[in-house]
């Protein structure tokens, strides 16, 4: 677990309370955490004497270590555990030899380090549900202040058919909350301890590996597993998967708002402010800055969230290879995860809606967009079959003749007829009158929120 982007573009990419959680030196006292704590539980269950514990806990603090020194020696060893359990060792004897000799007793490397990320992922999930509160807070908000902002819904990138822009945003804050449901269930159920010795069966420890077990989960407060799982990585790759759902989620709202940024749309925009969204040769640009973070993010997690799933595949009670590639893409996938969520939020409590626009865009078509209504109420009257002609082929008039729908339906005495006459289509064309079951949908979103 390390920051795995570059200084240049990790604040583009990720959240600062995110890199804090991926730093290395967070990642290397994580360890030490585990090291400390086991002391403590050896020492609790007399597996270690308990005056060997204290002087390890007090010599596990991450600035006492060369981090660029340990990351040297891994490359010879195989993984950052065997140098700094030397390390450790070297550090405890300085004040205590005795004591020294039960640095990591019992453990193995991928306890330490395991164990370590779990504790790292623990803390990213905190930081992720912060921002995710937020973001669903803002967008809920902005549901019920548009819960009847006409507005076109589109299809296939077209226009389809009218909806309240309060449906949209209160579909955003509820798939952002099964993320955080997602987010609550993995925190306090995948993340578990990982503890098995050698080879997964704690024999180094004699008939007290169990015992060990339960303290050290209980001082790390992570759960305790039925048994270790060093290469039953299904935890590690329903993280991947949780992660990878957000950051897709968290993306697909950010193209829906870099579409409604475009110049020819302009219903929506990304919050405005000082030097934001500008471009190098052009001063009139608005650019969609934070959906571009979100977008950018969307576009890795797939990927990085795969090599996780394809690192399930380990060989026997110990794997070389697959497990090492999970080092550097779980921070990874946090970071990007962490970045496109703070996009989100950013978007969720600074959207600004023009409202004007999206009522005008309605008209683009010149009433079009309000066909499938008509062709309904004509279908009650003669059948949904010719309805559907009649009316398509009024479409195709309306288009070839730059008109109105309403006009040349108007002008048809029949059609006119069997829909209330002028009166009748005047109901007919009105947007908000043909929007089904969205305010029922938008109380049914916005009530999913509620955790009580």
């Amino acid at each position: 677990m390390s920051t795995s982007l570059s200084p240049l573009l990790a604040p583009m990419l990720s959240s600062g309370p995110m890199r804090a959680v991926c730093d290395d030196a967070a990642m290397l006292q994580n360890m030490l955490d585990f090291e400390a704590a086991l002391a403590r539980a050896e020492a609790a269950t007399g597996v270690i004497p308990k005056r060997a514990a204290e002087p390890i806990a007090k010599a596990c603090k991450a600035d006492a270590f060369d981090l660029a020194a340990l990351a040297d020696a891994a490359t010879r060893s195989g993984n950052l555990a065997i140098p700094l359990v030397k390390a450790l060792t070297a550090h405890v004897a300085k004040s205590d030899a005795d004591a020294a000799r039960y640095v990591h007793w019992g453990a193995t490397s991928q306890d330490v380090i395991d164990t370590a990320a779990m504790l790292s992922l623990r803390a990213g999930a905190d930081a992720l549900l912060g921002d995710i509160d937020r973001a669903i807070a803002g967008f809920a908000k902005l549901a019920r202040r548009h819960r009847t902002t006409a507005m076109v819904a589109r299809t296939w990138l077209q226009h389809a058919l009218p909806m309240p822009f309060g449906l949209k945003l209160a579909e955003y804050a509820a798939a952002l909350h099964r993320s955080k449901t997602r987010l609550t269930r993995m925190r306090s159920e995948t993340l578990a301890l990982q503890f098995g010795g050698a080879a997964g069966t704690l024999a180094a420890l004699g008939d007290k590996g169990l015992a060990v077990a339960e303290q050290l989960a209980q001082d790390l407060g992570l759960p305790l597993p039925d048994a270790p799982w060093h290469t039953h990585r299904d935890r590690v790759a329903d993280v991947a998967s949780v992660l990878a759902i957000l950051a897709g989620t968290c993306g697909k709202i950010a193209r829906d708002v870099s579409l409604m940024m475009q110049t020819d749309v302009a219903e929506a925009f990304e919050p405005s402010g000082e030097g934001r969204g500008g471009s190098s040769t052009m001063p009139h640009k608005r650019n969609p800055v934070a959906a571009a973070t979100a977008l950018a993010a969307a576009t890795m997690a797939p990927n990085l969230a795969a090599t996780i799933l394809a690192a399930q595949v380990q060989d026997h009670e110990r794997s070389a290879g697959p497990w090492h590639a999970e080092w550097p893409t779980l921070p990874t996938l946090l970071l990007v995860t962490s970045g496109a969520l703070a996009a989100i939020v950013d978007i969720a409590e600074g959207l600004e809606v023009d409202a004007a626009r999206m009522r005008a865009n309605l008209d683009v078509t010149g009433g079009l967009i309000m066909a499938e209504a008509v062709t309904m109420a004509l279908a009650e009257k003669i059948g949904k079959g010719d309805a559907h002609h009649l009316i398509e082929a009024a479409s195709k008039k309306a288009v070839a003749e730059k008109k109105q729908l309403r006009d040349i339906l108007a002008g048809d005495s029949t059609i006119a007829a069997q829909l209330g006459g002028l009166d009748g289509l005047a109901k007919l064309f009105e947007p908000m009158a043909y929007q089904g079951a969205s305010q029922a949908l938008i109380d049914r979103l916005l009530a999913s929120l509620d955790e009580r």
